[in-house]
């Protein structure tokens, strides 16, 4: 008897020091790359190729159970894509003159972003432990600016940098997560993490009206697939 008695504490004692070193919190940073675009949902606008970016920002792991953990944080995303559509403008300050043709405009823009995310994990497995991730998103847009170049049957007749076009670019983008990744345990409670995210831009980032054309309303999303590292602690 003193003999399964023994054991059932020792049983015990081992489960609660293994259930120890998973910390209800864990705190940390992340960054990495992003590649980004802009796709367009109106008459006349088609997206102009892929466009790389930054990501950077604060996160927390809070365990919910064995094996599942609620992720958020504070992230600072610079989201960049490109797109092209019909656009009047006076390409010269020496006419009046508007001229019809076609826009080629590069959006920069940053967000602050708070993420809702629920990471489901595997066991470890000699050091590793892998996780997918769901969830959702809010971001508030802090700053839009844009590189434009306007061109007439191929000529380019006038170019910007930099121009502020935040009243054409809605305050609060929405969006989807979905990602993979993997824990790499350092020792004690730091972990070491990579992942690979998509995040899905749910409603229109895109606002005001086209030029050319005032009944089409500039309508369109962005999305960006980030390549992420972080330590938690």
């Amino acid at each position: 008897m003193k003999k399964y008695l023994l054991i059932l504490v020792f049983v015990t004692f081992f489960s609660t020091f293994l259930w120890a070193q998973e910390k209800a919190f864990q705190f940390g940073f992340k960054l990495g790359p992003s590649t980004g675009w802009i796709k367009p949902d109106s008459d006349g606008y088609d997206r102009d190729g892929l466009k790389a970016g930054f990501n950077w920002g604060f996160v927390a792991d809070i365990h919910l159970m064995e094996n599942y953990s609620a992720h958020t944080g504070f992230n600072v995303i610079y989201l960049n894509g490109a797109y092209l559509y019909p656009h009047k403008t006076n390409p010269s300050d020496e006419s009046s003159a508007l001229v019809t043709g076609i826009q080629n405009r590069t959006l920069h823009l940053k967000y602050i972003q708070i993420p809702a995310v629920l990471r489901m994990k595997t066991n470890e497995m000699e050091g590793f432990t892998i996780y997918g991730e769901a969830g959702l998103a809010l971001a508030l847009n802090t700053s839009a600016k844009a590189d434009d170049r306007f061109t007439k049957d191929g000529v380019v007749l006038k170019e910007t940098k930099k121009t502020d076009v935040s009243k054409q670019v809605r305050f609060t983008r929405e969006s989807l997560i979905l990602g993979a990744g993997v824990y790499y345990h350092l020792g004690g409670s730091t972990k070491l993490t990579a992942g690979l995210r998509f995040d899905n831009n749910l409603f229109d980032i895109l606002k005001d009206q086209n030029s050319v054309n005032p009944a089409i309303e500039q309508k369109g999303i962005a999305n960006f697939i980030e390549f992420q590292l972080g330590l938690l602690f």
